[in-house]
């Protein structure tokens, strides 16, 4: 049974930092890219930042210098580092699993980032 499982949400002030972090298991981890997406109040989903089964990493604009990804293989875990948060980062976040191009792709639940004084 494929799980992620998302935590590390909450509410921060603008200029804040939180980190994420998306437990993973039913699958092999190693073998799928790793990425975070975010969804804001009425607004499409988008990608934030993925980390490839190669360790290559790719942000959107709006989050590179302040966000960092990184993957954990041994502990089957991806983290989301996020510094420098302003309430435009305010959204749910997903943690995503894909294999094949998206052939395959694995969503969690997602958790809640507020980012408000």
């Amino acid at each position: 049974q494929v799980q992620l499982v998302e935590s590390g949400g909450g509410l921060v002030q603008p200029g804040g930092s939180l980190r994420l972090s998306c437990a993973a298991s039913g699958f092999t981890f190693g073998s799928y890219d790793m990425g975070w997406y975010r969804q804001a109040p009425g607004k499409e989903r988008e990608l934030v930042a993925v980390r490839t089964r190669f360790s290559l990493s790719n942000y959107r604009d709006s989050v590179k210098g302040r966000f960092i990804i990184s993957r954990d293989n041994v502990k089957n875990t991806v983290y989301l580092q996020m510094n420098s948060l302003n309430p435009e980062d305010t959204a749910v976040y997903y943690c995503n699993a894909q294999w094949g191009g998206g052939a395959i792709s694995y969503w969690g639940k997602g958790t809640l980032v507020t980012v408000s004084s």
